[in-house]
């Protein structure tokens, strides 16, 4: 049997000179000189002579790297750590990169963790694909990046999107790949509201994101990062312009048809099967005051439909928590994973 299980797809201030003390010059001077003399030693290390790429990184080694799957699209990762230590996959969200899992992956990785993180298909520094932007491509994705990595009872922690791609995966691994999993404010069951969701949000909710995609997509992934994702539309939120600064980077370094397309693929998909499914124990964590993944249509009834499934609520958190509250969200991941 492949490592997916083929089935039917799912419905995927200027300063003047005056002003420059004798100081900031001779500082500035001595960074010029260092500069100079780093920029030889660059061209040597960049240089084709040197420059070495293998299929598959060394123990120990901390890479980044691209795979290239059957279609041909590049999927960038990230894999540090040695590489006979327990294993940890970050799953991002929509529309963000690897790179939303910073603090994780830091966190993690000086706990003794390999720790790896990719960005998704038409995602960050991933091929800008204009097919496949769905969850069963997702799946098979992580499919051959597993096989690639030679991952083996590894933690899946997926938030948002990435945890419905983690959800979508798990439920198909091959025996041995998986140990366990951790879906953080993740959309399934299933997003869209239906006769069979009626807690669900409306189709025009979904309509009106991919509108404003399309109008203006600089302005609208703003209004996400600086209002509801994170909760800094909230009286007394302790507002970060750097956080916003980042979500908004990410998703700009990604392509518009890929996340047009994941709308549909996060909303629409209809994760129930793949919960009830998966056979390894599943924590999920979601904050009661999520904005964009709202808690009682999500892992309120997530829960019921897992086999080893333990749910964490936190009072007062947003979507965005492991940026906003990784004091909080880390040593909970660590405490499962350790259990």
């Amino acid at each position: 049997m492949s490592e997916l299980d083929r089935r039917e797809p799912l419905p995927a201030p200027e300063t003047s000179l005056s002003a420059t003390t004798r100081r900031d010059v001779l500082v500035g001077a001595a960074g010029i000189a260092g500069l100079s003399l780093a920029l030889p030693l660059l061209a040597v290390a960049a240089s084709p002579e040197t420059a070495q790429a293998d299929d598959k990184p060394k123990n120990g080694d901390r890479t980044m790297g691209m795979l290239t799957t059957k279609d041909g699209t590049e999927i960038f990762y990230k894999d540090w750590g040695a590489k006979n230590a327990q294993p940890i996959v970050f799953h991002h969200g929509w529309p963000l990169s690897a790179d939303d899992w910073d603090n994780q992956m830091m966190f993690f990785l000086e706990k003794g963790f390999r720790v790896i993180a990719h960005d998704r298909r038409g995602h960050g520094r991933s091929s800008q694909t204009d097919t496949g932007n769905e969850m069963d491509t997702y799946a098979a994705d992580v499919v051959a990046l597993a096989k690639h990595l030679d991952l083996k009872h590894a933690i899946h922690v997926g938030h948002s999107t990435g945890g419905g791609e983690a959800a979508h995966y798990v439920a198909r691994a091959e025996k041995g790949r998986v140990a366990k999993a951790v879906l953080i404010g993740a959309v399934p069951p299933i997003m869209v509201k239906s006769d069979k969701n009626p807690g669900g949000l409306p189709i025009e909710v979904f309509d009106g994101f991919r509108s404003a995609l399309a109008a203006n997509r600089a302005q609208f992934y703003r209004d996400i990062a600086s209002g509801p994702f994170y909760g800094f539309n909230r009286a007394g939120a302790k507002i970060s312009e750097g956080v916003t600064d980042n979500w908004w980077r990410q998703g700009m370094m990604g392509g518009i048809k890929a996340h047009y397309d994941c709308i549909k693929a996060f909303s629409e998909t209809d994760f129930t099967e793949d919960l009830k499914r998966i056979d390894v124990p599943v924590l999920l964590m979601h904050g009661d005051d999520d904005q964009i993944v709202p808690i009682a249509d999500a892992a309120l009834i997530g829960i019921k439909l897992l086999k080893h499934g333990t749910l964490k609520v936190y009072k007062g958190f947003p979507h965005g928590m492991c940026t906003t509250h990784p004091d909080v969200i880390n040593p909970d991941l660590l405490a499962f994973i350790q259990a």
